[in-house]
Parts: structure tokens; sequence; C-alpha cells
């Protein structure tokens, strides 16, 4: 979140921001709440110093009554403080983060290509989507995977299990040569961490599956239990920033994520992911944002991968991001909607808005304290990087070609049908 004295003091900007981000947050009935709650906290603060001055001596009857007064009067402001604290702290953690000046503003449709990478495969058969390929192949089964489940989950088989560790093991190789901790965490956080690092768990709009009669919800990505790792702790970063790549499940109920450009693993309620998260000093993070950047680029490009490095426009921005820039690889499934790309990685900077909820802080070299910087980054997902390899790597037979720097891990060059 943000410190409510800097929305107050920039109440013009934050305004500017919150509609550049298609948002509405009430910013009157913050201010509102704010401004009572200081004059509640003022006023409980000398009524108390009015007590305690009242008990240095013997009191009389009289002095004793006004005590009690006081104490009356101390209670019930504190009682109404604690009434409103959970209205001032819905408002405040929706303000969304500041964004950085060269990001892009408008819409979704609105992002700015920075690069584009790759070679986009010619086809001179029918190409398949991934979803046909994968069943033709007998790799996948949607249909039992609904059965025991429900829609959007699914069973990978064979050749498909096989990539996926090919993948994950390719992966963890590339982000701890770059000197990341590997870490698996928990599939489940308390609410509070979700919050902290940004997901809402409660509301028509989650994306979270909270567990009944517990304060816990399945994670959507590995950046909230790792956002949540070092909470309420200061950390030593003389000697560089944390940096961690972890694996774990994830859990999205995707609400009205369907339709034809959504089909197969695009969007699914369950999957297997590598996360790529830092802990910086507030002066490295934008150097610590390119740095995943090139992570990412560097395992799609040892993947042979068609894609494009696109700078994420405000409103897609999510509310913690400062700054997200996408991979989107090339895609036969997206096709139909005349786009032809769909993201398989992001990676954001939330500066310091989830360590100001989560309460992490380091030292500088004065012995200050201050909010540390944290950093996003996917390193691969198993709902779409077996999707655009089977996409880009498809031949006429409908047999899959690994990526060369994949066969070490994968064991060989091809998927075949039985193979």
């Amino acid at each position: 979140m943000l410190d409510i004295n800097f929305i107050r003091e920039n109440l013009d900007s934050i305004k500017k921001n919150i509609s550049n981000r298609r948002m509405n947050v009430d910013l009157t009935r913050l201010i509102e709440l704010d401004d009572f709650r200081r004059e509640s906290i003022i006023q409980i603060e000398k009524l108390r110093n009015v007590r305690n001055s009242g008990s240095k001596t013997k009191p009389s009857e009289d002095e004793i009554s006004k005590m009690r007064e006081i104490g009356g009067q101390i209670k019930a402001l504190e009682l109404k403080l604690d009434e409103i604290y959970p209205e001032y702290i819905e408002i405040l953690t929706s303000v969304p983060n500041i964004t950085h000046p060269d990001a892009p503003v408008g819409e979704e449709k609105d992002f700015a290509v920075l690069e584009k990478k790759g070679n986009i495969p010619t086809f001179v058969f029918d190409a398949k989507t991934h979803d046909v390929l994968m069943q033709d192949l007998d790799l996948i089964d949607f249909e039992r995977g609904a059965k025991v489940a429900g829609s959007k989950y699914y069973y990978s088989k064979g050749d498909l299990v096989r990539l996926n560790q090919a993948l994950l093991n390719y992966a963890i190789d590339i982000t701890t040569k770059h000197g990341y901790l590997l870490i698996e965490t928990p599939d489940v956080a308390k609410h509070d961490i979700l919050a902290g690092v940004g997901f809402n768990p409660r509301g028509k709009e989650t994306q979270i599956y909270s567990i009944e009669n517990t304060d816990l919800g399945l994670i959507g990505t590995a950046e909230i239990t790792v956002g949540g790792y070092h909470k309420d702790e200061i950390l030593d970063l003389g000697d560089g920033p944390k940096k961690y790549v972890a694996l774990s499940h994830c859990f999205r109920t995707e609400a009205g994520a369907y339709g034809s450009a959504n089909k197969g693993l695009y969007r699914v309620h369950q999957f297997t992911k590598l996360e790529m998260f830092v802990y910086c000093k507030p002066n490295d993070s934008e150097e610590l944002h390119n740095e995943i950047l090139e992570i990412e680029k560097e395992i799609c490009d040892g993947l042979e991968l068609a894609y494009r490095v696109i700078d994420t426009p405000t409103a897609d921005l999510g509310a913690p991001a400062y700054r997200k820039y996408d991979i989107e690889a090339f895609m036969v499934m997206k096709n139909e909607d005349g786009d032809g790309y769909g993201e398989i990685t992001s990676t954001s900077n939330c500066t310091d808005y989830q360590a100001r909820s989560l309460n992490i802080k380091y030292k500088d070299e004065n012995g200050n304290k201050s909010y540390v910087h944290t950093l996003n980054g996917t390193a691969v997902v198993m709902s779409r990087f077996p999707l655009a390899i089977f996409e880009q790597k498809q031949l006429d037979d409908g047999s899959i070609e690994i990526p060369k720097a994949l066969v070490p891990y994968f064991g060989k060059d091809k998927i075949v049908k039985n193979g």
C-alpha cells in the first residue's frame, strides 16, 4: 500500500494515477476517515496526559470521578477508531501504486512493443492448436479432469509430464546460475499475506480459492508465499539483494476467463510455476527489474521461441505494480483473434508497495530503517510454456520438435504418438 502521508501530499497526482489505471477509489472518504483518525489519536493522547498528570498525587473523590470520566472518553474514542479502521484500511489498500512515467497510459490493448525475437514459424500445413495436438498424442485429458475436479482441470500424461519436468529443471539451472536461491513454498497462505502482497482473498473479483473455516487461501503464484517469507523482518542487504526462485502449485478461479482464445491450457484452475522474487534497496529495483526480464528472455531464447516483449499499459498493471513487462509468445491458438500472441511470462517492479503492507525493511549504511523494494517474474509456467512449444514446434505429421537446449533434460528430440 501507499503511505497515507504521501497520498495526502500528492492528492492530484494520485487521482490522475487512479484514473489512468481505470480504477475507482473514494479518496474523499479516505481523507475524511484519516482526518477523524488523526484528530481522535491527538484527543486520546491529550486525555491520557491529563489522566497521567492527575495520578502523580493522591486524588480526591472529585478527581477520581473526573479520571473515570476521562477514561470513558478515551474508551469511546478507541471504540470509534476500531469501528472505522476496517473501512479506512480497505480504502487505503485499494489505492494503487504509483506508475512509472514511461508506462503506456491506456487500456489492455494500448501496450507498447519493446522488442520482437525469434522466427515466427511458417507452416506448409494446417497448423493445430496445442489442445488438439496434445489430445492427438494422448498426452492430456480434459474430459476426465472435468469429471473428477470440474471444468478447466486436466490430467497430464506421458511425455507432457516429462516435458513439464524438463522445463522446470532447465529454468532452475538458468535462474540459480544467476544467483537465485531455489525454494519450494507452501501452496496456501494466510489472508493477511494474500492481501499484503496485493491479492484480495475475498469478494466477487477475487482470483483466490479460500479454504472454508480457515484463514487460508490457495495461492495463485509463489509471489504470495515468497512475498510473505520475510514479513515483519529487517533484512540485511549489505551484501546485495535477496533473490529467490520458488516452485509452487498455483490455483486461480479464473472467473469469466473462457472463450475460444482461452481454451486448452491457456487459462486453467491449477498449474505449476517457477517464480523469481527479489528484495532489494530502492535504488537497485529498476536495474533488477531489467535483470529479471533478461533472464526470462534467456529462458525463451534457449527454447527457440518466437516472442515479443511488451510494456504493460496502466489499466492492466495490477495495483502493486509500478511497471510490468510481459513476454508474449506466438500462438496458433490466438490467431482467430487476429493477434497471434499470448502471455507466457510477466515481471513487475512493485517498489515498496508490498513491503509497506507486509512491514519488510532494511537498514541503510547510516542505520536508518526503510522499506525494501520487491520484484517478481515468471521463470516458467506449466500452463503456458508447453502450449507455446507445441504450437510453434509442431510438424506436419503431428509430432513435436523439442528445442535443442531442452533435449538434455527431456531425453529425446521429438514427441511422437506412443513414443
